[in-house]
């Protein structure tokens, strides 16, 4: 047997032990937006380090202004050998509401779905407790069989991920020196389906702006008024309706900037993933694309930069009927971003939009709601290349290289404030309930995220 098959058995050998670990986690009520869960979020953090030392980490809880963080070092087989930081999150959601769960959500338990799946229940069983520990067994391990690890290891652990993270960016800016590492290692994604692991190379960036259109000093009588006053919703609404062109491509001046053409290999890839499915959009009513034309569905989800308008509010909107023009009107619209697009130059750039679509007696005010860019991994990274490998070589399917179109800000903090690509790889499923009553993780998601992780940890040594 080669030493990564050694570790590879020591894992199955180690399952029912692991799964014991598991349950022995979910069953702390780390609930960090409730202040009565406080306790039980130490308890959580607590009980990490200290299986974390047991293992051979130097491992301690550390307070922050929030619930406590987790740190923990492991040294590698030499000084120089490759350096990761895994980061994963200990707390969760509510659970409300309560009466829908079939058993306890700190209660977990293993219940077999037939057709040889079976599945392990519990709040945070998936979202993070799980995929956090597959990482953490994944070490175990190669403990087990080899006594060190192929890899320098930093674990970081928080309890805030469930309540916006508030405490994480001022820790990593006092910690930066300690937490840097050569990559960073984040499992709170997600499978492309059950057989088929994905490794999530792009996220999309932020911008949120609400705009706030004022005309006359009060509300007007449309018949004392109406023809002769500027109409802040009717001014509100052709801002709005000039913020896409008939392609759907979005107006603002040099919004595209910065927006590069995904490879035609992963185009190809991910058509394939979608040929001859209508049921993305079927599922919620609808059948045609909207957005730019001549986009696929994926590629308009993962790959390209939209503007969404969120919400839209002036005049009288109650019961009956009032015959009124408002003296405001304001929209919310966000942006999400790829590539290298720059946040602060398109919010500059929409406000400069806006402007210049407002009458000369009417006045415009704008609020920012955040903004954070993009993220991108190189589909040549060599990290990208060896993870892309080692999971396919535990799974029945070859990994997938995908995209998410939402944002995880813990991401661009890795990038941003340490220097670090950040490597998402994670074995949830659609089906996993997560923030849901009855929340699941499959039994062979966590045995063969062990397993990934040995494979991913392995191939990053070298």
């Amino acid at each position: 047997m080669t030493d990564l098959s050694s570790v590879l058995s020591r894992a199955d050998q180690n399952l029912d032990a692991s799964v014991e670990r598991l349950f022995e986690l979910v069953r702390i009520k780390s609930i960090s937006t409730d202040p009565a869960f406080k306790a039980y979020c130490r308890e959580a953090a607590e009980w990490l380090a200290t299986d974390l030392k047991a293992l051979g980490f130097e491992a301690s809880v550390r307070d922050t202004t929030g619930h406590p963080m987790v740190v923990g070092h492991h040294p590698g087989p030499s000084p120089d050998a490759p350096h990761v930081l895994f980061y994963g999150h200990y707390d969760v959601q509510p659970v409300d509401p309560i009466e829908l769960w079939e058993d306890g959500p700190f209660d977990p338990r293993i219940k077999d779905l037939g057709n040889g799946r079976k599945i392990i229940t519990g709040r945070g069983s998936s979202d993070d407790k799980g995929q956090l520990l597959t990482f953490v067994e994944a070490c175990r391990a190669y403990k087990d069989v080899h006594g060190k690890l192929p890899v320098r290891v930093t674990v970081l652990f928080e309890g805030e991920e469930e309540s916006g993270s508030p405490s994480l960016k001022p820790f990593l800016e006092a910690n930066a020196a300690e937490l840097k590492a050569d990559c960073a290692l984040v499992c709170d994604t997600g499978m492309w389906d059950a057989d088929t692991p994905a490794i999530t190379a792009s996220l999309r960036g932020l911008v949120g702006e609400e705009i706030i259109v004022t005309a006359a000093n009060r509300d007007l009588h449309s018949g004392m008024y109406g023809g002769a006053a500027a109409n802040p919703i009717q001014i509100l609404s052709k801002v709005l309706a000039g913020l896409h062109d008939e392609t759907g491509r979005v107006t603002v001046e040099g919004f595209y900037d910065g927006v590069e053409e995904t490879p035609a290999n992963i185009k190809a890839a991910w058509e394939s993933l979608t040929a001859g499915r209508n049921d993305f959009l079927g599922e919620v009513g609808l059948s045609e694309l909207a957005g730019e034309r001549d986009r696929s569905l994926l590629e308009l989800l993962w790959a390209r930069p939209t503007c969404e308008i969120n919400g839209i509010s002036g005049g009288y909107a109650g019961q009956g009927f009032k015959t009124v023009i408002a003296s405001k009107a304001s929209a919310k619209v966000s942006f999400r971003l790829v590539g290298n697009q720059d946040p602060e130059k398109i919010r500059e750039n929409f406000r400069a939009y806006v402007t210049s679509k407002i009458p000369a007696d009417c006045s415009v005010e704008f609020l920012q709601h955040g903004g954070s860019p993009a993220i991108q991994l190189a589909y040549d990274s060599p990290v990208l290349t060896k993870a892309k490998d080692a999971l396919s070589d535990e799974w029945p399917k070859p990994a997938l290289v995908i995209g998410i179109g939402g944002s995880i800000p813990i991401v661009g903090d890795f990038q941003n404030m340490l220097g670090m690509e950040s490597l998402l790889v994670g074995f949830g499923l659609s089906d996993d309930r997560v923030h849901s009553p009855n929340e699941k993780y499959d039994l062979k998601s966590f045995h063969k995220g062990i397993r990934s992780w040995a494979r991913i940890m392995a191939a990053l040594a070298g």
